[in-house]
This record gives C-alpha cells, structure tokens and sequence, in this order.
C-alpha cells in the first residue's frame, strides 16, 4: 500500500482510505441500509492488515456507530489515522457549528474512538456562509490543535467550488470534496491547482460514486429499507449506471481490470489526491480496493480518453446538479 502526505499537516496516510459511512447501519434515508456489526469489524482489521491506515468517519454515521466501531476495532492504536467530522450529530437534526456544539462533537467523538486525540477533525459540510458569519468556527478548530484534543483540522464541503473558497478564505489545511470518474468538478473548478500553490490536502470522496462505478449495479435494481439510494429518482439512477458503463467500455473491458480497479485508479492518478476513501462493509471490498493502489495510476492516454467520455456524456457534473446527492437525501459521505 502506497503512501501519501496530507499536504502540510504532516499525516501521513494510506493512498486507499476506508469510508466509514455504511458501516454505521441502519439510519433511515441515511445510511446503506442494515448491517453486521462482526461483518464490519472483519473489513476493518482486513483494511488494517492490508495496509489501510486512514479511516474516515463522522459522529452522524449511524449515530455514532460507526465511530464506536472504530473504537472497537483499534482504540488507541497510533499506526491508524482517524478522521470525524463535528457539525452533523444527527442528520434528522439541525447541524451545529457553533464553536459550542464543536467542542462539544469532540468530546463525544474521542469517548466513542476510546482515544485521547482525534488525528483530523473535519466540518461536516458546512456553508461558506457559516464561516463567514462566525470567526470564532475556524479559530476554535485551531484551538482543538493547540489543545492537543486534535491532531489537524479540515473542512467536508458539498462541492469542490466551496473548498476553494474554503482555502482562500479561512486557509484551510485539508479539504475533502467528492472527486470520480463521473463527477470531475474537482477538475474543473482550480481546486488541484490552488491545493498544489497552497500545499493543501484533499481527499477524495465518493470514489466509486456510491457504488455505481463498481459495475455491480444495473438500472432495474431495488434498494432496500433505509438505503439512501431507494429515494433517488430512477431517472438519475439510470444516469449514474450508465456512467459505470461508459468507463467500462472505455478501458475495463479493454485491459480487463474490473470497473472498481478503474474507478479507484483513476482518482490515484491525481497528486494532489492525499487519499480517496471507498465505502466498504466486507472483507472481499477491501481486497478489491487494495489492488488499485498496487495496480497504479492510469496512463495519461487513458486520462485523455476518460476525459472524451466525460465531456460528451450526459451525466457530466456540469449537466446534474450536486451529483449523487438528491435535494431529498440529507445523507452527507
């Protein structure tokens, strides 16, 4: 497993992260529906024995499950970087940024990770318009790491254009913006460029776009009870498998590398990229991730050619608003 630095915070991390969402289990409309509790420890110390050393979570995932299963699996094991996120306690509630209601996040966070310090503290998808109202949000995060109660702080934003804003507003060090094969707005919008002239971390969400670049779904598939997905639109559903498809088609079939190694590949083949972090819920997940970090980023020939596929298809970022987030799902990766 590959490593990366996470620009000038000094983490340094696995290049393959382990998204921590769907392991939280059932929360209605937020959440990949039900899970085993014993199924995801497995994939966890699978993830660890195989090299995975960042894991990135947020106190709304299941509630807090998921951060008690992290807790569970590794304590206060110092070779695994644990990211959450404050803000978010749960999503059927109002979020709270508050300098208050972020002390407060911390404090139940490092008591469900069973750890003294937080490696990387991030907002949960806050607005632009939050910072800008109240000063006192990014100063009591750096207050945090002067405190010792976190290692480094960041910022999830809903799209990369509010990660930049975040790092020319209120400089910060790691961002973290939905980044794949269908959803190039990262591209697009100067982040990678500015988080190189500013020696800023990003990671990167969404990786196999909530399972549709796996090449394991079809249009005609039926969610189940409490998957967030089952309350998308079957039109945007269709858009999304037929993105997989199209990649597929393009260069899986072609050198025979499943869809996933593809997708995850393709976000590797980015530096500025400090990590990217699939959802993962088996042991079997782990494996099929892993093998991207050890196959390497795609050749600047097939770039060029996912690039043409991009631009001429109609699941462009450019043409769904907020790809894979519905306005209906309050769900945040």
């Amino acid at each position: 497993m590959r490593t990366r630095l996470l620009g000038r915070t000094g983490l340094v991390v696995s290049e393959i992260g382990f998204g921590c969402w769907g392991i939280g289990g059932m929360v209605p409309g937020a959440s990949y529906g039900k899970t085993d509790d014993a199924t995801s420890l497995a994939a966890l110390h699978r993830a660890a024995e195989r090299g995975i050393t960042f894991f990135d979570t947020a106190e709304a995932y299941g509630n807090g499950h998921s951060e008690s299963l992290l807790g569970q699996a590794f304590g206060k094991r110092d070779d695994i970087v644990i990211a959450t996120k404050a803000g978010h306690e749960d999503f059927s509630k109002s979020p709270d940024f508050s300098p208050a209601g972020i002390r407060a996040a911390v404090d139940r966070s490092l008591k469900r990770l069973k750890r003294e310090r937080i490696d990387l503290l991030q907002l949960h998808n806050p607005t632009i318009e939050n910072l800008r109202a109240d000063p006192g949000i990014v100063e009591t995060l750096r207050d945090l790491v002067r405190l010792g109660k976190t290692r480094a702080y960041g910022i999830s934003t809903k799209a990369p254009a509010e990660a930049v804003m975040a790092i020319r507003e209120f400089a910060f060090p790691i961002v973290q913006v939905n980044f794949n094969l269908a959803d190039q707005r990262a591209l697009e919008s100067g982040l990678f460029e500015l988080a190189r002239e500013t020696d800023t971390g990003v990671i990167g969400r969404t990786p196999l776009a909530f399972g549709f670049l796996s090449g394991a779904l079809d249009a005609n598939i039926q969610f189940g009870q409490g998957d967030h997905r089952a309350n998308w639109p079957r039109e945007r559903i269709g858009e999304w498998v037929e993105a997989g498809r199209s990649f597929t088609r393009a260069i899986a079939e072609r050198d025979r590398q499943s869809p996933a190694l593809v997708a995850l590949r393709f976000c590797l083949s980015y530096p500025e990229i400090g990590t990217i972090i699939p959802g993962m819920l088996k042991p079997e997940e782990v494996e099929e991730n892993v093998r991207a970090s050890e196959a390497g980023p795609l050749s600047p020939m097939d770039l060029e050619g996912i690039r043409r596929v991009y631009d001429q298809s109609s699941f462009a970022s450019a043409r769904i608003a907020t790809p894979g987030r519905p306005a209906t799902s309050r769900a945040s990766s």
